[in-house]
Parts: C-alpha cells; structure tokens; sequence
C-alpha cells in the first residue's frame, strides 16, 4: 500500500511558527521559506531526488520508562480508502531535525499532545522508501524517500488534525502483531516492530 504522508503548506499556522529562514534580508530571501516547493515543482523533485522525512512512534511509558502503549493514526487516502500510519513528514529547508519531530507531532496529534524529545534526537533506524516494491521492506509509489525513524513518548492529550481521523492506543503486543502490520501503509509495520525492538518492548 502507497505512503500518502501530508505536505502541509508552510503559510498554514502562521509566520511565527516558521523556523528562522535563513535567506530573511537576502535578496530574493522572503518572509515564508524559499526552498518550499509548488506542487509541479514537487513532483519534478520527487522524480530526480530522494526526499528527506521523519517519523515518529507515538508511545506512553509508565513510570519506569517502559513502554506500556503505541499510538497509531487512521487517515483517509486521496482516493478514499482508510489506512493505519504513524506520524510522518518532510523536513523542511533550514529545519532542525527535531524541530521537524515537534512540527509534525504537533500537526497530527495536537499541540496539548507534549512530546519529550531530547536536545539531540537519535533515530532508532533509518527507513528507505522506494517507488518500487520489493526493494526494501518500504514503498511509496511518489518517490524516493530516505526516512530518519524516532520513538516518541507523549505526556499530554492527543487530538488528531489535519488528515489524521483518530488515534488509537494499543499494547505493544497489538502493535507488532500481523493483523495491524496489514493495516498500515508503506510497510510501516516493519518499522513499529524495529520501534518496539529498539526499546526493548518486542516480546
């Protein structure tokens, strides 16, 4: 199944939300980020470039740290078929690695959601994404994606936005279990089993 990640315009929540650009007072630098691609010129990039993206592995830990649920999105595809997705976006010019992670957490799980993300984020694995199948464990019919994967302990109340309809929290038994890897797009399945592993929660 095709990874239909969202590419929200960067003009959506306002200025103040931006990362500093760094071509502001540049000539040709504007108030809105530079880089930020049209939809044609999106798909040219696609077509000769990887892209780069991060992900993230929502999860609630108990009070030692383990991990005790994981959090997994319902979306609705451009063509109307449901599917199950973790959060998931590019990064942007002149963006943080983390300040991508908090973006996107924010975007899909709310802003009351509260990740704990670390000064220096380290992902647990690096996830290739090919627009043809059986390259490696993931697909995206779009494009060549190189992804930067993290697991990501939310304190706070979840509400999905945007093209998230719902999260659903479920036992890490749940989480890693066939049924639910059939449910989700892009062979991220795979990729929640390497989360849990990765923590130590994969019995």
């Amino acid at each position: 199944m095709a990874v239909r990640t969202p590419d929200p315009d960067p003009d959506e929540r306002g200025e103040s939300s931006l990362p500093a650009d760094p071509l502001r007072g540049v000539p040709g630098g504007g108030a809105t980020n530079p880089a930020w691609l049209s939809d044609v010129e999106l798909t040219e990039a696609r077509r000769r470039l990887p892209m780069l993206y991060v992900e993230a592995v929502p999860v609630r830990t108990d009070g030692l740290g383990a991990v005790t649920q994981v959090g997994i999105l319902l979306r609705a595809t451009p063509v109307g078929e449901m599917t199950r997705t973790i959060v998931s976006g590019r990064v942007r010019y002149g963006e943080t690695i983390r300040d991508a992670l908090f973006r996107h957490v924010e975007n899909d799980l709310g802003p009351m959601a509260f990740p704990l993300l670390p000064a220096s984020p380290t992902p647990f694995t690096v996830a290739e994404y090919f627009p043809i199948p059986g390259v490696s464990p993931f697909h995206d019919d779009r494009q060549h994606a190189v992804s930067l994967a993290f697991v990501v302990p939310v304190t706070g109340t979840c509400e999905p936005r945007q093209d998230a309809l719902e999260v659903t929290w479920l036992d890490p038994a749940e989480a890693a279990s066939d049924a639910l890897a059939a449910e989700m797009e892009g062979g991220r399945g795979t990729l929640i089993r390497l989360a849990l592993a990765s923590v130590g929660a994969l019995r």
